[in-house]
């Protein structure tokens, strides 16, 4: 069974945490059913980029993005070449490191 390992994040997950996952599974559903609050303003539908995450190790092996997502991740805060959409992203056979960015579009506008 393949692993999330998510990384030390201040509010979300201080301590980081494993977590297994079933392959077929988002990596926003992992998160979630761990207790992790990644936000996720559009239901889980790709059309927003609050629950943008980057995978650190393991990127590869997630089916490539498509262009609907590629176009929500140009409006993503701290966007880098591994970032994925965590509604978007199913986790295969592979453990992943996935970082949880500090802040979310609406957690900008909201403190600016």
């Amino acid at each position: 069974m393949p692993k999330v390992i998510f990384l030390p994040h201040e509010d979300l997950c201080p301590e980081g945490a494993v977590v297994e996952a079933k392959s077929g599974e988002t990596i926003l559903d992992v998160a979630l059913r761990d207790g992790i609050g990644i936000e996720h303003a559009c239901e889980k539908s790709c059309a927003c980029t609050t629950c943008h995450v980057i995978v650190r190790e393991g990127f590869d092996s997630l089916d490539e993005s498509d262009e609907l997502e590629d176009d929500m991740l140009d409006k993503a805060w701290g966007l880098e070449s591994e970032s994925r959409l965590g509604c978007q992203a199913v986790i295969k056979d592979e453990d992943l490191v996935v970082e949880i960015p500090r802040y979310t579009i609406n957690q900008v506008s909201e403190n600016h």
